[in-house]
């Protein structure tokens, strides 16, 4: 309070509290809450995200027990059924994938009735979402109750360590607790091997493969001696004294192009005859007059499952790569001019039409390429 026996006059609510102001009123009106750093309020923030977080995890495991409540009372279908339906509509309402949603149900069913302790510590953010989706991902694919005898013990982890040092602490928690039986869950994992293409922008993508960790150090062991020699080569410093082209690709280059010509060019005599005449197929969309040349069009061309690639690129395969299906269309109307038959084991024309034409699965969120998928997932067939 001031001399006049009044308190300073208040301050409009849309003006900022300078820290001067602070230190000018602190006299008068004895003490004022310090303001919060930058830092403060972000850690504020993602501890409003872990909370909300774990009311999500709940209410969602509360909307599947719902729908099974349902089925169970009135009937109405098989709980696949069921589950694939809420998938769906999850997706739909999240605009997420379907396997996103399906990932969401199983942690949330997870938290709330295998793990509640560290449902309770994400709701007063003691952990981080990816914390508890690791601890859960990790705990899940264990015998229940090895699970439950690690869960207490990884939830400590949890809430003292950063992600990517609780990642490994409590693979190597894991690894101890589960030693003597590392043979039947390797042979468990190497039934779950398989690759996936995630896109990486500006017309690249990442090739990743899931695969025992003795054929993975193997591969990467046989690219990079082949890139050494390549590289070597290509500088002209190979043993024979040979020159090469002057190439200044690095290792890291020459091991993706490398890995490419194995898989894309390469054969494997153990395999069946009929695999060996495999050859790698992509579908390039190519406007005609961008394809021709003609000025002024500028339209790039596209790559089914990729996006837009350079027009030079595709002048380059359009014509000559045998492993693709060439279509052609009208730059105005989008009707097709031309489907290519130059084709390993070419379907029937209408389904190779469909296919382009339904470019993407069309359940919520999910963008995987036409070809990948079947054609009865695009087109009902009428009875």
């Amino acid at each position: 309070m001031g001399e006049s026996g009044q308190w300073p006059e208040a301050q409009d609510a849309d003006a900022f509290l300078h820290e001067s102001d602070v230190r000018e009123w602190d006299a008068e009106v004895g003490w004022v809450p310090p303001r919060p750093d930058a830092v403060a309020l972000v850690l504020e923030a993602a501890d409003l995200e872990a909370v909300f977080a774990a009311q999500r995890f709940a209410r969602v495991d509360d909307l599947r027990l719902e729908a099974l409540d349902d089925v169970t009372r009135y009937g109405g279908g098989s709980r696949e059924l069921v589950m694939r339906s809420l998938r769906l509509e999850l997706a739909a309402a999240l605009r997420v994938t379907e396997n996103a949603a399906g990932m969401m149900l199983a942690r949330a069913e997870s938290l709330v009735h295998s793990y509640p302790a560290v449902l309770e510590s994400l709701s007063r953010a003691g952990v981080t979402v990816r914390h508890a989706e690791i601890l859960v991902d990790d705990l899940d694919v264990l015998q229940p109750d090895v699970a439950a005898g690690l869960v207490g013990r990884a939830l400590e982890l949890a809430e003292s360590l950063p992600v990517g040092s609780f990642r490994r602490a409590l693979r190597r928690l894991i690894d101890r607790e589960t030693a003597p039986s590392l043979t039947e869950r390797h042979e468990a994992a190497v039934r779950t091997r398989r690759i996936m293409v995630e896109p990486a922008g500006d017309s690249m993508s990442w090739v990743h493969a899931l695969v025992p960790s003795v054929e993975a150090h193997a591969i990467y062991g046989r690219v990079t001696q082949k890139a050494v020699v390549i590289r070597d080569h290509d500088r002209g410093t190979t043993r024979g004294g040979q020159s090469g082209d002057g190439s200044e690709r690095s290792l890291d280059e020459i091991r993706a192009d490398v890995f490419c010509d194995l898989l894309i060019d390469g054969t494997v005599p153990q395999h069946p005859e009929q695999a060996r005449g495999i050859r790698a197929t992509v579908v390039v969309t190519v406007p005609a007059l961008a394809l021709l040349g003609t000025e002024g069009v500028t339209d790039p061309a596209e790559v089914e499952g990729v996006g837009p690639i350079p027009i030079e690129r595709a002048r380059e395969l359009a014509g000559n790569a045998s492993g693709w299906m060439r279509v052609l269309t009208h730059p105005e109307t989008g009707a097709v001019i031309s489907v290519g038959r130059t084709r390993y084991r070419p379907p029937p024309e209408l389904a190779k039409l469909v296919k382009w034409r339904a470019d993407r699965c069309m359940s919520p969120g999910c963008g995987k390429p036409g070809l990948s998928s079947l054609l009865c997932k695009r087109v009902g067939v009428g009875g």
